[in-house]
């Protein structure tokens, strides 16, 4: 065993490049030609010779250097690389010491949002600023307990926000993954089972009309509807193509190819992630030959716009989903009928009234229909069947408008 005075005298021959000074235990000292002195342990693991640097002499002494040979040979009891050990060790080391809820969340938000739609993003960093930062935001990620991210989700459900405390909870979950590995394995995700603990919610639904009968009814109030062409002919596309309410209020005169019966979303216009977005394909819509026809006669009062459906105030922009929402108003089927919900309509119908091929219906929808073994299908494979199946429900809603086909059953 090496003494001080020994480590102090010690000096590498002049015809080596270094010498080994045995300690004991696997320790060395290693002198150098230019007289430097450091401190290694030798160790075996896996049938492999591995050395571990533990420091410079006289920094470190003979009794400090043993100390870091034992623990470092009691890491190495337990099965790990000692050297491995000491790196992760450095790296949560040079992790930032301010491990708040707050600092945390920003951090994963930061590498989240590039992802993300802009509308995605901003309402997330909302979200994390009104309902969690107040309560937690400057609370030690360790020290929180679940009773608290509990409490400032309560805070969310008092103002009758039921959904939103379902998504900032989502949030805090996310928070939670994303610092976990970084952190020591004792702690858990406080989020877990807090769910239970929430008002159930089961998810935003659109009012939509499903009976035959009423929705002749809707379809011949809205021919009469008494306000501009422009609305008028929005509310009559609806629900013979049962789009998205955005896409269809953004619709393009580029976009439409009216020979072809087609129309064209862009990739960017989808209800996508980002990268979705940027890398997928258009989606394409066939056009019934009533929708071609409607949108013939409105060609000539704005076919010399980008908008098929300009806003009134100005024809650079398109009219706001509550032009829609406000005729289906005036019409007495507001609460009824949203133009979202003319999507259930179609898809509800299509397949009890008309017993069409629910995934060309998906395909129509825009949605990504998964098969077992989790691919999603092409959207335009379906490209045929989703023409025959558009026109044959375009067809069947000009006979409800005139109430044919609708067979009324008298109580017994």
């Amino acid at each position: 065993m090496l003494t001080d005075a020994e480590c102090k005298n010690a000096a590498c021959p002049p015809d080596k490049s270094r010498a080994r000074l045995a300690c004991s235990g696997g320790l060395y000292l290693e002198v150098s030609r230019a007289g430097s002195k450091r401190w290694f342990y030798k160790y075996r693991k896996d049938g492999k010779e591995g050395r571990m640097a533990l420091g410079s002499y006289p920094a470190v002494g003979p009794r400090e250097a043993r100390k870091g040979r034992d623990a470092a040979k009691l890491h190495k009891s337990q099965g790990a690389d000692p050297v491995m050990v000491r790196k992760v060790e450095k790296l949560k080391a040079s992790r930032s010491n301010d491990n708040t809820f707050k600092t945390v969340a920003l951090e994963w938000y930061a590498k989240q949002a590039p992802q993300w739609s802009a509308g995605h993003a901003e309402r997330s960093l909302r979200q994390l600023e009104r309902d969690l930062f107040p309560w937690i935001g400057n609370r030690p990620m360790p020290e929180i307990h679940a009773m608290e991210l509990l409490a400032a989700l309560h805070k969310v459900e008092e103002r009758g926000a039921v959904e939103t405390a379902d998504r900032v909870l989502m949030l805090a979950r996310q928070v939670w993954d994303y610092w976990l590995p970084t952190t020591t394995s004792t702690q858990r995700n406080i989020t877990e089972g807090l769910k239970a603990r929430l008002t159930p919610y089961r998810g935003k639904t659109f009012a939509a009309i499903v009976d035959p009968v009423r929705l002749g009814e809707l379809l011949r109030a809205i021919k009469r509807y008494k306000g501009g062409p422009i609305v008028r002919t929005a509310l009559q596309l609806a629900p013979v193509l049962y789009q998205r309410p955005g896409n269809l209020s953004m619709m393009e005169w580029a976009e439409l190819d009216l020979d072809a019966a087609l129309w064209t979303i862009p990739s960017m216009k989808m209800k996508r992630t980002k990268l979705e977005k940027e890398q997928g394909a258009a989606h394409t819509v066939p056009l019934p030959v009533q929708a071609v026809a409607l949108l013939r006669s409105l060609h000539p009062l704005t076919g010399h716009g980008k908008y098929v459906f300009p806003g009134e105030r100005s024809h650079d922009r398109p009219i706001s989903d509550n032009s829609v929402r406000s005729a289906l108003y005036a019409l007495g089927f507001g609460k009824e009928q949203t133009w979202h919900g003319f999507r259930a309509t179609a898809r509800t119908m299509l397949v009890d009234h008309l017993n069409l091929d629910p995934l060309a219906i998906e395909a129509n929808l825009a949605h990504a229909v998964k098969d077992a073994n989790g691919r999603s299908y092409n959207r335009t494979q379906y490209l045929k069947q989703r023409f025959e199946q558009i026109q044959l429900w375009a067809d069947y809603l000009d006979k409800l408008a005139v109430g044919a086909e609708v067979i009324q059953f008298k109580a017994a």
